[in-house]
């Protein structure tokens, strides 16, 4: 299969969960905790288009590498109905987003370059089509967890990159409900924290 690295790259808080189990919760109180760290950001700013200004800094460097290396998006059904009522006109990927669903449904186009595809065929169809969209960049594996646990059950992720949230959210998702932990090896590579977050970086590998 031809092209870049794909990997997963989320937040998660301190007790292991990278969303709020209630789909009407999505994008609500609890994940905007979660995701506080990138609010600030010089990088979420200008993508977002809220201005000028935003810190620079560790946080702010590898939010924008983690952008300027996706040349596509993978992503399941519940995390893309969160966000299709919450993400702006123009919205924050601007890049080709495959979408794993049950639902056939025409490409949504949005203004800045994003449009979402809905592949019925499963993960690995979505993937090989992100990867072909992708070209000589990465595909990022964006979420949610049944479908960051399916691709690495199937040996198809090549790296995780979590972003610890120092906050508790009781209950929700869990990052690695279900995952075959028999099968799945991490291998540490990178460990940067800074003032908001932890960021932690694993190689995949299969037993």
């Amino acid at each position: 299969m031809a092209g870049g690295t794909v990997f997963v790259s989320v937040s998660m808080s301190l007790d292991g969960y990278i969303a709020p189990s209630s789909p009407e919760e999505l994008m609500g109180r609890k994940w905007r905790a979660l995701h506080q760290w990138t609010f600030p950001l010089r990088f979420t700013r200008e993508n977002l288009k809220l201005g000028p200004g935003g810190e620079e800094g560790l946080d702010d460097d590898i939010a924008r590498a983690t952008f300027e290396r996706t040349g596509a998006s993978v992503m399941g059904k519940r995390m893309f109905e969160a966000g299709e009522h919450a993400w702006p006109e123009e919205a924050p990927f601007h890049t080709p987003v495959y979408v794993v669903t049950h639902e056939p449904r025409e490409p949504w186009h949005r203004p800045g370059g994003t449009t979402f595809h809905f592949v019925t065929e499963g993960i690995e169809a979505a993937l090989a089509q992100a990867r072909a969209a992708a070209g000589d960049r990465d595909v990022r594996v964006a979420g949610g967890g049944e479908t960051i646990v399916q691709l690495l059950d199937a040996g198809l992720v090549d790296e995780l990159h979590v972003a610890l949230s120092p906050v508790l959210m009781g209950e929700g998702v869990p990052l690695f409900r279900g995952v075959d932990a028999e099968r799945v090896v991490l291998r540490q590579t990178s460990v940067q924290p800074s003032t908001r977050v932890t960021h932690l970086r694993y190689a995949v590998h299969r037993r």
